[in-house]
């Protein structure tokens, strides 16, 4: 019989890479090798169950209302305009997979849900499941037929262009921002606290969505002054993001397009979830204008879900690599040996590999 915890990991990507849900082998009073079993293999092939009872509980609200207090189970239910009929399963099937805590027939949050998933706080990590739940999991059924076809899988199959519609639609741009904002977040307050910001005097972050990374690196250093640079349409939406943490004073917004624009100078430069997303040609192009952008001495930092060298324990990171396929005509994840090879080739003088926080790692580039 497994634990609450076993399924629980059905609800998380592994945060290294490696399979959480395999057991420790014990030997037997023989020292008998323990039997194999299909257990692993049917938690995976089934863990989009548990993916989506998550998916639909951010898109309900569900850890927002629980912020006000426990709650019954009808009462939930009136709260969320549930159904009667699978009201109590969906519940439980939550607390099952650790996303909930009960005490009696009261439900609540667990400490992790409650700091990560209530969108009423800055912690909040749930616009990037928000976006995940209303359009990644469509576009994953199809992931064999890109796999075949090499194409991609979302908007573009069809003829639209995401990004298009995107940036036309105010409210959906704002959510991707916040999606951003919360795929971002843990490596940002990462690479606040391990970088050696005492060298540097200002930072950029290219691409930078609603400002979540240099807020969280000008809040941790006060010395620090600079901004974002990101398309024109995310002016307003990153304006509000730093005045509301109070930061107007020392972050700004610089518009433009990082293919078709020099990019702005600063002492670092940062690119998040942004080098991933083109082909091999583009991602050397980007690190040649990032370099050419910057002082002697100045580093450009470039994170994302670094996969090992060896690719073998970052599964977080190759499954990012097929949402590139699924998302884009061309882009792909990449190991930091990889990363540090581009840079080399595009002038940088030195460069190292730092894990971040779960899959994320940064590469440094000095120039």
């Amino acid at each position: 019989m497994r634990s609450k915890g076993d399924y629980g990991l059905l609800a998380y990507q592994y945060p290294n890479g490696r399979n959480l849900m395999t057991k420790p082998v014990m030997p037997t009073a023989a020292e008998q090798p323990a039997a194999v079993t299909p257990d692993a293999i049917m938690q995976l092939g089934l863990g989009f169950w548990g993916s989506k009872a998550l998916l639909s509980a951010v898109e309900l609200g569900l850890f927002g209302v629980l912020r006000e207090g426990p709650l019954e189970a009808e009462q939930l239910r009136q709260r969320l305009g549930l159904h009667s009929r699978s009201a109590r399963d969906f519940f439980d099937a939550l607390l099952a997979l650790g996303m909930l805590e009960r005490d009696g027939e009261t439900y609540s949050n667990t400490a992790a849900t409650d700091l990560f998933l209530d969108p009423a706080k800055p912690t909040y990590v749930g616009g990037w499941l928000e976006m995940a739940g209303a359009r990644l999991y469509q576009f994953w059924g199809s992931l064999t037929e890109g796999l075949q076809t090499g194409q991609p899988q979302n908007e573009a199959k069809t003829g639209g262009d995401f990004f298009a519609t995107l940036y036309a639609d105010p409210a959906r741009l704002e959510q991707f921002a916040r999606g951003m904002s919360g795929v971002s977040t843990a490596a940002a307050r990462a690479i606040a606290a391990k970088f050696g910001w005492h060298d540097y005097h200002s930072v950029i972050d290219i691409g930078c969505a609603q400002g979540a990374v240099p807020v969280a690196i000008a809040t941790a250093h006060e010395h620090l002054t600079g901004g974002g640079f990101d398309l024109p349409a995310l002016e307003p939406i990153f304006h509000a993001y730093v005045t509301t943490n109070g930061l107007a004073d020392r972050l700004s917004f610089i518009g433009g397009d990082f293919f078709a624009d020099p990019l702005p100078s600063a002492d670092v430069l940062i690119m998040g979830h942004i080098l991933h997303d083109w082909d091999l040609d583009q991602k050397r192009l980007l690190l040649q204008k990032a370099h050419a952008a910057l002082p002697e001495g100045g580093a450009l930092i470039v994170y994302d879900a670094i996969i090992d060298d060896d690719r073998r324990e970052n599964a977080f990171g190759l499954l990012m690599s097929l949402n590139m396929l699924i998302e884009t005509p061309h882009g792909f994840d990449y190991t930091g040996a990889d990363c540090r090879a581009w840079m080399a080739e595009t002038g940088f003088s030195d460069s190292y590999v730092e894990h971040l926080a779960g899959p994320d790692s940064m590469v440094v580039g000095i120039k």
